[in-house]
């Protein structure tokens, strides 16, 4: 049931899913034939563990209904026609031999692009299927829900389909999390995996290093509700990712160089922990000891590991973190760390039910935020808002979810009380804002663990 050949979906030519029969309709009247498959791949909403996939830490999302859709007709010429329902993303066309991925500008279609050359590469596809493809979208654009992961994931399965390939559901989600990083972003790989790991009715504990994904079924008697704070945040299109990313690495290098270790080898603070085989609650102790809390110079960086600045930004740093100045790494560490301890807390709770699980989830979700706000500093103050009025109107717990810096929060809401929660939410937070109205429908609502990943054919 791992490889993706089971989650193939036959439909009834005659009796398409509306927004299916639509989106032929359209496919048709852009491309003069119609598809001849359809991929469907999730959004997420990550309900805790922030900003530590790629320190190696568990992380507990579950996918949304929220999705990106695909209609496919495989073409003889190798040429990859992308189109897109929503008039604002244009058209664009490329050879499927001569993939260039501008990391420069984050415009849609290189998304689909860093999905098509992973599977592509992975299999060293001389010559490759070109393709016609639709895009529909249901998942708001930089809002923290993995639109754009989603869009690799869909456009890695869709060339999967296209060329005759199969691959199962965890070579899938590693092969697009490594593919998504074309575009710039140093991403853990959690949107790739629930993207394809996901299953109805249940969120996930996402592990690595091996990739694995065990239920976590929730509580009853509390739903979840997202809210976009309205605040668009690409991670591609600025540094605030990749200075955190870069800020764990240089975190790592320092903890494990202050202890004996291969600092040089030592890439992840998970790896830190693995290698002095200690607690998470033992490693926040060493992060005291060893780290100042104030910012540290890259010149006190070379200092501590000996090296030279150009050293440290040829092997260390990324490309777009060339130039900081100054990181933040006692702060860092000490978030990831406690996250991860969050986490494994969480699923716990989830796992033995006591009677309190949803104050204690709560609470989970509230000290998770605060880390995310104060130490982290991925919050805003449109998020810092939202926040507040969800828990002043009834929500357990709340935090931001995403990368930050805009985006959603998530909260957990007992079920007898979310109508009215969600009547005066609308009210403080979307109804005192003209930009925020106009988006009112589409940004605040309760969900469900989803399904992951699906290709639909018609029988």
């Amino acid at each position: 049931l791992n490889a993706f050949y089971a989650n193939i979906v036959l439909l009834n030519v005659s009796n398409l899913p509306f927004r299916l029969q639509k989106l032929k309709e359209m496919f048709i009247s852009k491309f003069g034939s119609a598809p001849k498959f359809y991929v469907r791949a999730p959004g997420r909403v990550n309900l805790i563990g922030e900003h530590i996939d790629y320190c190696g830490y568990a992380v507990l999302p579950m996918a949304i209904e929220q999705d990106i859709l695909i209609a496919v007709e495989p073409v003889k010429t190798q040429v990859v026609h992308l189109a897109n329902t929503n008039s604002s993303y244009l058209d664009f066309s490329t050879s499927v031999n001569n993939i260039q991925i501008n990391k420069t500008k984050p415009q849609w279609h290189n998304y689909f692009l860093c999905g098509l050359k992973g599977i592509q590469e992975h299999f060293g596809l001389n010559n490759p299927t070109g393709m016609n493809c639709l895009l529909d979208g249901t998942i708001p654009p930089s809002s923290g829900l993995s639109s754009s992961s989603a869009l690799v994931c869909c456009a890695g399965l869709v060339t999967l389909r296209a060329n005759g390939k199969t691959l199962s559901k965890v070579e899938l989600a590693e092969i697009c999390t490594k593919s998504e990083r074309y575009i710039g972003t140093e991403g853990g790989g959690m949107d790739q995996s629930i993207s394809f790991l996901a299953e109805e009715g249940t969120a996930k504990l996402i592990e690595f290093s091996p990739l694995r994904a065990t239920d976590v079924r929730l509580p009853s008697g509390a739903a979840f509700v997202i809210a976009n704070s309205c605040v668009e945040m690409n991670k591609a299109a600025t540094s605030h990712y990749n200075i955190r990313v870069m800020e764990c690495r240089l975190a790592t290098k320092l903890l494990s160089k202050s202890k004996g270790l291969d600092w040089k080898k030592t890439l992840r603070l998970h790896d830190v922990q693995t290698e002095l085989g200690v607690s998470l609650e033992e490693m926040l102790t060493i992060v005291e000891e060893v780290l100042h809390p104030e910012p540290y110079s890259t010149e006190e960086i070379c200092k501590c590991l000996g090296i030279s600045l150009q050293e440290l930004r040829s092997q260390i740093l990324s490309q777009n973190t060339q130039d900081v100045s100054t990181f933040k790494l006692y702060q860092r560490a000490k978030h990831v760390y406690s996250e991860a301890a969050r986490v494994l807390e969480f699923k716990k709770i989830c796992n033995e039910a006591p009677a309190n699980a949803i104050q204690l989830l709560g609470e989970l979700m509230n000290q998770s935020y605060i880390s995310c706000r104060e130490m982290y500093e991925c919050s805003c103050p449109e998020l810092d808002r939202l926040v507040d009025i969800c828990l002043q109107f009834g929500a357990i717990g709340s935090r931001l979810t995403g990368a930050g810096w805009g985006g959603c929060t998530v909260s957990m809401v007992p079920t007898d009380k979310l109508n009215t929660f969600l009547k005066n939410v609308k009210k403080a937070y979307y109804q005192t804002d003209v930009q925020r109205l106009a988006l009112e429908n589409n940004s605040l609502f309760a969900t469900k663990p989803g399904r992951g990943a699906l290709v639909f054919v018609e029988a």
